[in-house]
């Protein structure tokens, strides 16, 4: 079956700068229990993905185009296509595009 994704545009999402693009892979309907998002996410030049808590719950990012700077509970540091970064149930994080060209990665948030 083929599916059709579904895009939409969230300004300043967490408090971040610009706006990122969201293109879900499967819907709410789609995910059985468990899982509750599942999206490709854009960030273009100079856009952010400000600082969040994940509360029973946990999130992966998976890096496929582009490079940022990843802050993991206050650290920060550079990251790039590739690159798999987690964040665990109780943690925060946040992920801004520093490159000139689009930041891509998979979001993949799974009930803990």
């Amino acid at each position: 079956m083929k599916l059709t994704r579904t895009r939409k545009t969230i300004e300043k999402r967490f408090g971040g700068k610009g706006h990122l693009i969201s293109d879900s892979i499967l819907t709410a309907d789609q995910m059985s229990g468990g899982c509750r998002m599942y999206a490709e996410i854009t960030l273009e030049q100079g856009c952010s993905l400000g600082e969040h808590k994940h509360e029973g719950e946990t999130e992966t990012y998976f890096i496929t185009e582009g490079v940022g700077l990843y802050n993991d509970n206050g650290e920060c540091y550079e990251v790039k296509a590739g690159d798999v970064l987690f964040c665990d149930n109780g943690e925060s994080h946040a992920l801004e595009n520093t490159g000139d060209s689009n930041l891509k990665f998979v979001a993949l948030i799974l009930e803990k």
